[in-house]
C-alpha cells in the first residue's frame, strides 16, 4: 500500500544506471518520475546529457525534462517552485513521486527546503567579479579554506559558482555560509514536509565504472555529439552559456573552436572529466 506522503529517490554518480532502474521501477509500480538532473531541464541538450529517449519518456510519466532553454538557465529556486507542487499533485493522484538524478543540490532543496538567500550587495558582487576575472577561482578557494573549511571540503574545485557564493556570503555577513545553513536548517525542522522517504544510492566499483563511462562517451560521439554542438553554435549560442559548460559539451566546444581533428583526444578528455565528476558526486 502506498502512503500519501511517501517519496522515493534514486541518486548517485553519473553513468551508474539511474534512468534504467527508475523506468523499470515505474513500470512495475505506481511511480511518476521527477527529474532532478540539472542538464535534463534543457530542451536543446540531448546527446551529451544521456537524456531518456522519447520512447522511454512515453513509457512512464516523466516530469521536469525539456522544460526550458539554455538561454535562460534554471536555478535551485526555480526547481523548488516547480517540483514541490508536482509532488503534491502526484500524491493527490494516489501515486508516488520518484525523484531521479545526480544533482544533489537540487535534491537537497526538496528535502530540506530552499535557503532564503539575500541579494548580494553590489559592492560585494563587483569585488567578486573583478577578482574572478583577474585571478580565476584560486583566491576564492584560498579564502574559503580559511573562512569555511567545511564547505571547502564539500565543494568540488570545478564548482566555481557555489565557491564564489560562499565567499560572497562571508564577505557580506562575516559568517561562514555553513553556519548560516545549519542555523536555517534547525529553524526549518518544525516546518518540513512529513514525507516518508525511501532512497537508493547507486554506486559502482571504479574498475567496473570506467568501462561504462568509456562506452557511454563513445556512444555519444557516435550518435552525433559534435554535430549537436555545431548546430547549437550555428543557431547563435556562444558556448559560454552555463549549461553548455557542462561535461561533454565544454570539451566538444573547445574541440570545435580550436579546429582540433583528433577525435580520440576529445573522447579521452570527456572520459577524464566524467570520472572526475563521478568522484565528486
Amino acid at each position: 500500500m502506498f502512503l500519501k506522503n511517501r517519496i522515493a529517490i534514486i541518486c548517485g554518480p553519473t553513468a551508474t544506471g539511474k534512468t534504467d532502474l527508475a523506468i523499470k521501477a515505474a513500470l512495475s509500480s505506481r511511480y511518476e518520475i521527477i527529474n532532478f538532473d540539472s542538464l535534463l531541464f534543457y530542451k536543446e541538450l540531448n546527446i551529451g546529457t544521456a537524456k531518456p529517449s522519447l520512447s522511454e519518456m512515453a513509457s512512464v510519466p516523466h516530469h521536469l525534462i525539456n522544460i526550458c532553454s539554455i538561454q535562460k538557465p534554471m536555478n535551485a529556486a526555480d526547481f523548488y517552485q516547480m517540483a514541490l507542487p508536482l509532488i503534491q499533485k502526484i500524491h493527490l493522484a494516489g501515486k508516488v513521486p520518484l525523484l531521479v538524478g545526480g544533482s544533489g543540490f537540487y535534491l537537497q532543496t526538496i528535502l530540506q527546503g530552499m535557503y532564503p538567500s539575500k541579494t548580494t550587495p553590489s559592492e560585494i558582487s563587483n569585488k567578486s567579479e573583478s577578482l574572478y576575472t583577474q585571478e580565476g577561482i584560486a583566491p576564492f578557494q584560498e579564502i574559503l579554506q580559511t573562512a569555511d573549511p567545511i564547505l571547502f571540503e564539500k565543494y568540488h574545485a570545478n564548482d566555481h559558482y557555489r565557491i564564489r557564493r560562499a565567499v560572497e556570503h562571508f564577505w557580506t555577513t562575516g559568517k561562514p555560509f555553513s553556519d548560516s545553513l545549519n542555523e536555517w536548517k534547525e529553524s526549518q525542522k518544525s516546518n518540513q514536509n512529513n514525507w516518508e522517504t525511501i532512497s537508493f544510492y547507486l554506486d559502482i566499483p571504479k574498475s567496473d565504472h570506467l568501462p561504462i563511462i568509456k562506452r557511454r562517451t563513445s556512444r555519444m560521439l557516435e550518435s552525433g555529439l559534435i554535430e549537436e554542438v555545431q548546430n547549437l553554435l550555428a543557431e547563435g549560442f556562444s558556448g559560454d552559456e552555463k549549461p553548455m559548460q557542462s561535461i561533454g559539451y565544454k570539451e566538444t566546444i573547445y574541440h570545435i573552436k580550436n579546429n582540433i581533428q583528433d577525435l580520440n583526444q576529445l573522447e579521452e578528455n570527456i572520459i577524464i572529466s566524467t570520472r572526475q565528476l563521478a568522484k565528486a558526486q
